[in-house]
């Protein structure tokens, strides 16, 4: 069975490619092309037309889809999580003194610069409908900081951030690994919060496929699952570390520095506690996040909604048979 699968070069893609290197996919019957997408927005509408068969996606971005909620309708759902706690909050390094990377710090610096009538910071998130952006607003309004009024939010691929930040575009950003730790190791950003930190067990990734995709053939989507399981597992093995940064850091995949991604990884659960079930209360927490912000009506049926993208009957269909 041939299958084509989209992913955006961040850490959180570990599943895809450590299935397809060890050789995970090919234990399931399947023939897996990789294809290195440039954003989210490409992901979504490529796996909607058929393009990909599937992908590293967003979670907020397939529940946002399914509504029709920043582009066409698309039946996407996600019969499995990839990761959780991917995403950090980098403020510029020259945006604070370093004993102050915190949100009070940022919330003081914002006000003097509205008593100063100068123009607002500019922040940068991954996509609207993203674990991303819900973490850097929670963790601004914390603060006292109005996302929408006090600050500018604006969208750029992840990896990009290092370079908008280094180059003075954007004064922060909020992206998944490696690229918070490469602002970092090059001087241009401090870490100032970790989905983790703020949330305990943020959802961040999932397997996105269309109904109509995971309904043709069954099988086929079971073994994917199976696959990526397998692969989610060794990928989360503190012993598998060394080896996963050097395997991402091939520039067909990520293409930054063991180093760099190894550092990342130990903040990024894949399969451990149930990582990879994809579980409703996340969904319904993730469509919460959209109300909370004015992305959806406050009248949406968020069980419902829920119900119909995360998928743990598929999942489970597809774990009846056990893990080889």
């Amino acid at each position: 069975m041939r299958l084509k699968l989209g992913f955006v070069p961040l850490t959180d893609a570990a599943p895809l490619i450590v299935a397809q290197a060890l050789g995970f996919f090919a234990d399931e019957g399947l023939t897996v092309e990789l294809s290195r997408e440039v954003s989210w927005a490409t992901v979504r509408d490529k796996v909607a037309v058929g393009a990909l068969d599937g992908a590293h996606m967003l979670a907020p971005m397939a529940l946002a889809a399914n509504l029709g909620l920043g582009s066409e309708p698309a039946p996407l759902i996600a019969p499995m999580a990839l990761s959780h706690n991917g995403a950090a909050v980098t403020l510029a390094s020259r945006l604070l003194p370093a004993e102050e990377p915190d949100a009070a710090g940022l919330a003081r610096l914002v006000r003097r610069r509205k008593e100063q009538d100068a123009s607002p910071l500019t922040f940068a998130v991954v996509f609207p409908y993203s674990i991303h952006n819900y973490l850097l607003r929670a963790w601004m309004a914390q603060a006292g900081i109005d996302p929408d009024l006090d600050v500018r939010l604006t969208v750029a691929p992840p990896p990009r951030m290092a370079e908008l930040l280094a180059g003075g575009v954007i004064e922060g950003f909020c992206a998944g690994e490696p690229w918070s730790t490469a602002a970092a190791t090059r001087g241009v950003g401090r870490l100032a919060v970790r989905a983790g930190e703020l949330w305990g067990h943020a959802p961040d990734k999932v397997l996105g496929v269309t109904d109509g995709w995971a309904g043709e053939d069954p099988a086929r989507l079971q073994a994917l699952v199976r696959a990526l399981l397998r692969a989610a597992a060794w990928a989360d093995s503190p012993a598998h570390r060394a080896e996963l940064a050097h395997l991402l850091a091939e520039p067909q995949y990520v293409g930054v520095e063991a180093a760099v991604i190894e550092e990342g990884l130990r903040h990024i659960r894949f399969h451990a506690d149930g990582a990879n079930v994809p579980k409703l209360q996340d969904a319904a927490w993730l469509l919460e996040q959209m109300v909370l912000w004015g992305q959806a009506g406050a009248g949406l049926d968020i069980k419902a909604a829920a119900a119909r993208v995360y998928r743990p009957d598929l999942f489970e269909a597809a774990t009846t048979t056990p893990i080889r």
